[in-house]
């Protein structure tokens, strides 16, 4: 099913809703919600035209009937049939309800052409036909789709979450990078690809390609590959912990050019922390938050040098960088209170940066901004300095 269709099904269904005799029947609050969810089709529908393929164009015979034809773009239903609709309500409410099933035929269209689509940027990932460029083109594509939860679970019945594991294991390096971005997509916010994946070993091999020497632009995706693992998977939590994780994470600290993944390991430990803190306050089920308590991150950042590390990342000049530092340090300083204690340069730093941001906040407050994003960092830094005393 091509854009084309979908505006036109969408333009068709717009006007149903909006001059159609039964739309009296409605309520304005109705109306704007049909017609707020006939845009959320037409969003649904648009992306299969909103990126151009480097790979897989959708040739013509793919958007074609079985009988050879190409799919309508005709308004079928005749306005002069809606005009002489009976003037009772029982006709009327008959035509809505018929409309309002006809709404859901875009939307199954638009899941059928995306399920058809992955099929051809898998089948040519794992053709031993392709090249190089077609095969990360192809995973390129596919990052795409497998963002949308129900598209991520039809990539793993397809046998595609498999061969992208498979490539984290490439002799090369844009194969492995690639992989590890559709891999991260279809991770997110998605427990059954969660489960999937660490039962096929993907965290291991995301682990080794962090641990061993890589170009910059692997290891951030196999980092974010990985956080879209961790993240509300307390069993890849404890998996990650035995396998020697945090150490592999520590171990970039030490490596030249992984500065631009300092602030992203900052910021996956510090949500994974709190992640555990909200499931013992939330309305999670029991064996979750039993899965919670044995994920015992916080002792390991302690024993392995985190609450020494983490302070140094303070002298970047970035705002961000700081912002997401000082969360970590926030939530640390009652592990690390006798090492910050302890720690002159610390104490320097939260000085100098208190005096910093207290002329901002000041300069925003002066500019009516008296809730500013500077106050709040000034915020956060007098907390750690009154938690040290």
């Amino acid at each position: 099913m091509g854009k084309k269709h979908c505006w036109v099904c969408f333009a068709l269904h717009f006007r149903l809703v909006a001059m159609s005799p039964w739309a009296g029947l409605l309520s304005s609050t109705s109306r704007v919600s049909l017609l707020l969810l006939l845009g959320s089709v037409l969003l649904s529908c648009s992306s299969l035209g909103q990126r151009e393929f480097a790979l897989t164009k959708i040739e013509e015979r793919d958007i074609k009937d079985d009988s050879g034809k190409e799919l309508g773009t005709e308004d079928d239903a005749d306005p002069e049939d809606l005009e002489h609709a009976s003037g009772t309500h029982l006709p009327a409410l008959t035509g809505a309800l018929q409309a309002l099933q006809e709404l859901f035929v875009p939307m199954t269209m638009c899941a059928f052409a995306d399920y058809e689509i992955m099929v051809k940027l898998i089948s040519k990932f794992n053709s031993s036909a392709s090249t190089l460029d077609e095969k990360v083109a192809a995973l390129y594509d596919l990052e795409y789709y497998v963002h949308q939860v129900d598209n991520a679970k039809d990539f793993l019945s397809m046998g595609g979450l498999r061969l992208v594991i498979e490539g984290l294991n490439s002799s090369e390096a844009s194969l492995k990078e690639h992989a590890a971005f559709v891999l991260g997509a279809a991770l997110s916010s998605n427990p059954k690809v969660q489960i999937e994946a660490i039962e096929g070993g993907a965290l291991q091999k995301l682990l080794v390609i962090l641990a061993t020497e890589q170009p910059l632009a692997v290891r951030k995706k196999a980092l974010f590959a990985l956080s879209s693992m961790l993240r509300h998977f307390p069993y890849a939590q404890q998996q990650f912990l035995k396998l020697g994780g945090l150490q592999v994470l520590r171990s970039l600290f030490r490596q030249k050019g992984m500065e631009p993944l300092h602030v992203r390991v900052v910021t996956l430990l510090y949500d994974l922390i709190m992640e555990k803190v909200r499931a013992g306050h939330g309305e999670q089920m029991e064996e979750k938050i039993q899965q919670y308590q044995q994920v015992r991150l916080v002792p390991a950042v302690v024993e392995q040098g985190w609450c020494a590390l983490v302070p140094n990342l303070l002298a970047m000049p970035e705002h961000d960088t700081r912002e997401k530092v000082l969360k970590l340090v926030g939530v640390l300083v009652a592990f690390c209170r006798e090492h910050y204690r302890g720690d002159p340069a610390l104490g320097t730093t939260l000085s100098l940066l208190r005096s910093e941001y207290e002329e901002l906040a000041a300069q925003e407050q002066r500019e009516g901004d008296k809730d500013g994003y500077f106050r709040e960092l000034l915020g956060s830094i007098n907390t750690i300095i009154q938690e040290l005393r």
